[in-house]
């Protein structure tokens, strides 16, 4: 080997690059393995380390990541309970036993990395592939809790495809999540598996799957305590909170590709977890009930503070929206004020776009209209042109400009509102 060239280490492309140039799916991040090498020759020929835990490098060039072959061996609770072992002994068939899929357990050697006429395939993937089959490697699947959120995220990216997974990788999913491990799990990796599912275009197949084996009881037990949570028939033909709340997502995917609004979407009848039995179907209050649910899963797992904010104001106030011909001219003007909508134009809009998710995931609803939205939104521009200019150059000052301001906006959607209804009329 030329000791100068880093090219001429036994390198080999792996992971989820290899699968989705075998899947014809968009490939975003190119992982090699090294075999044969140490720590001290990856940095000899200019690598730079980058794993405290694991030896990865980036290459001096691509910046792409290298990591050494190795093995892990289980020692401790959680996905971070690992002794690792990368000596210069442990081959590509070793380091690819420890990987969490067979369709994630295949590699290319790097001289061949443009084609794919030469697999290493040692665990079968490629026909777990062709068969869209997400099945474990091997029974060292239940050492680390991470991989019951990863192989969610897979089932919801590879939904499209006709992915399902193997029952018996299920099962394994249900005994991890029957362990207790989950809990040793830091919110903030929840977060990164939950917020990357929200991405996809079938996020709700991850809480699903999360559902099916016993997983969001453990992560989020509020948003699981959904399901058998009845509402009235006539605004809830699905009846089930929780179906409710799924087709509120995909309703969601719909609208935006922005997760704050995907999240909302889940967030916003948490409060009819709380509803006593003998209440049902009726849920009066839940906005309220709801928002201390979406503060503690948003602490858990260290949601983002505009995910957090986004959320908090659709379960508070998507009522609102949906009554919003009902609602007075004033009323209107304080729902504006409490959702900064001067502030944040675009955040509105989100909230917009997470009711209107919330009004059209029922069943039979999806192609209903939904003018709730145009109305809210041309009393908001009109009342966006009154400015503080008018009442300076009249001598106000301090509260009595905020007053007039308001009062002013209040009269001008008091006017949309008396046109809106003499069109109904009409």
């Amino acid at each position: 080997m030329n000791n100068n060239n880093p090219e001429a280490l036994n390198s080999y492309l792996v992971g989820g690059a290899v699968r989705d140039k075998l899947l014809g799916h968009k490939v975003y991040d190119r992982d090699f393995v090294v075999v044969g090498s140490t720590v001290e020759k990856m940095l000899a020929l200019g690598f730079t380390q980058v794993g405290k835990d694991f030896p990865v490098f980036l290459h001096p060039k691509s910046k792409e990541e290298y990591a050494l072959a190795r093995t892990e061996r289980k020692h401790g609770k959680g996905y971070t309970g690992f002794i690792c072992d990368a000596s210069s002994a442990v081959t590509l068939e070793e380091d690819l036993l420890r990987r969490d899929l067979t369709i994630n357990a295949m590699a290319i050697p790097f001289t061949d990395t443009v084609a794919t006429s030469n697999i290493i395939d040692p665990y079968n993937g490629k026909i777990d592939l062709q068969n869209r089959i997400l099945r474990h490697v091997s029974s060292a699947f239940v050492e680390d809790p991470l991989r019951v959120l990863r192989v969610a995220r897979f089932a919801a990216r590879y939904h499209d495809y006709g992915f399902t997974i193997a029952d018996e990788t299920l099962q394994l999913m249900r005994d991890i999540s029957n362990s207790g491990e989950l809990s040793t799990l830091s919110g903030e990796r929840v977060w990164q598996e939950m917020q990357r599912s929200l991405a996809e275009n079938n996020p709700e197949v991850f809480f699903q799957v999360l559902r099916d084996c016993g997983a969001l009881e453990k992560i989020w037990p509020e948003l699981n305590s959904l399901w058998g949570v009845p509402n009235p028939e006539k605004w809830h033909p699905e009846i089930c909170s929780g179906i409710h709340t799924i087709m509120v997502l995909q309703q969601a995917v719909k609208l935006s590709s922005n997760t704050s609004v995907r999240f909302a979407a889940l967030c916003h009848d948490l409060g009819k977890s709380l509803t006593l039995e003998e209440n049902w179907p009726r849920h009066q209050g839940h906005e309220k009930s709801g928002l201390a649910l979406v503060e503690k899963i948003c602490k858990q797992l260290k949601v983002p503070k505009d995910h957090k904010i986004l959320a908090l104001k659709v379960c508070e106030f998507h009522l609102h929206c949906h009554k919003a011909f009902e609602l007075k001219a004033s009323t209107i003007i304080k729902l504006f004020n409490n959702l900064d909508v001067w502030r944040k134009p675009e955040e509105f809009f989100d909230f917009l776009k997470a009711c209107t998710a919330d009004f059209r995931g029922r069943l039979h609803f999806d192609e209903k209209p939904y003018p709730q939205v145009d109305y809210l939104k041309s009393a908001f521009n009109a009342a966006l042109a009154v400015t503080a200019k008018e009442f300076v150059d009249k001598r106000l000052k301090g509260a009595e400009i905020k007053e007039a301001i308001n009062n002013k906006r209040i009269a001008i959607v008091q006017e949309i509102k008396e046109a809106n209804l003499l069109s109904a009329n009409e």
